[in-house]
């Protein structure tokens, strides 16, 4: 009936007020979704958008986090100093595994960063957050050849090479690395879980999802893209009941 649904969301909603308050304990970790995961981060850029970040005490929870830690998400986000993970998602200490690279990249050790995040430490989400106006996207767009940095671009260039586009294909052109930035973001995704059946499998039996956003330097907000929590529908709405 609708006003059991309507208790049932305003339930839900001080429990995750709760929940920000509190620095994450395993009990509080196992008893979210990959859905309540990723509400939880619409949530958080949502009042950094608003300048209404939750007034935590990030002394107590060093101390609180001192013999360990019960993250829900783990987010691979680009080394661009405007998109720290923990700022425009409004999390504290404990909260997420943050993992940075330019161009928000995939390769072995990210991987296995995840499958300790996701396996071992109990994360529920994986996300992978590209932004606009990407230096390293734009690097790829104009093939850029710079020691190290060469090979990081040549993992983005499938991105730039299946853009079917008719303007310009250089950096110069906004609307083109938007474009690139987007499908990197997705061929990422599609990477971590064909190349980890750690993860793959995780994902198939309901225990975490993964999930693509995309954010505004300009703005400071965060788009999931739609259809991207990729998780069993059924074991979501079982665990769901435990609430």
């Amino acid at each position: 009936m609708p006003w059991q649904r309507s208790t049932s969301c305003i339930i839900n909603l001080i429990k995750i007020k709760v929940i920000l308050m509190r620095t994450l304990t395993k009990e509080l970790q196992d008893q979210l979704t990959p859905a309540k995961a990723l509400e939880l981060l619409t949530e958080g850029n949502r009042r950094f958008v608003n300048n209404l970040k939750v007034n935590r005490n990030l002394l107590q929870q060093v101390n609180e986090t001192s013999q360990g830690q019960h993250p829900f998400a783990i987010v691979l986000s680009c080394i661009d100093s405007r998109t720290s993970a923990e700022l425009i998602f409004d999390q504290g200490l404990g909260d997420i595994f943050s993992v940075r690279i330019a161009g928000n990249i995939v390769n072995e050790d990210i991987l296995g960063s995840m499958e300790f995040a996701c396996k071992v430490a109990g994360a529920k989400l994986i996300v992978v957050l590209g932004h606009s106006n990407c230096g390293a996207i734009k690097g790829a767009c104009d093939s850029v050849e710079l020691g190290f940095l060469t090979g990081l671009v040549n993992k983005i260039k499938p991105s730039v090479e299946e853009i079917q586009y008719d303007g310009s294909k250089k950096s110069t052109n906004a609307e083109f690395v938007q474009l690139v930035a987007e499908r990197n973001v997705h061929n990422m995704i599609d990477e971590i879980q064909t190349r980890s059946s750690i993860i793959s499998e995780m994902i198939e039996n309901g225990e975490i999802g993964i999930a693509g956003g995309m954010y505004d330097v300009e703005t400071g907000e965060v788009e999931f893209y739609e259809h991207s929590l990729q998780a069993s529908e059924s074991m979501n709405e079982k665990s769901s009941n435990k609430y």
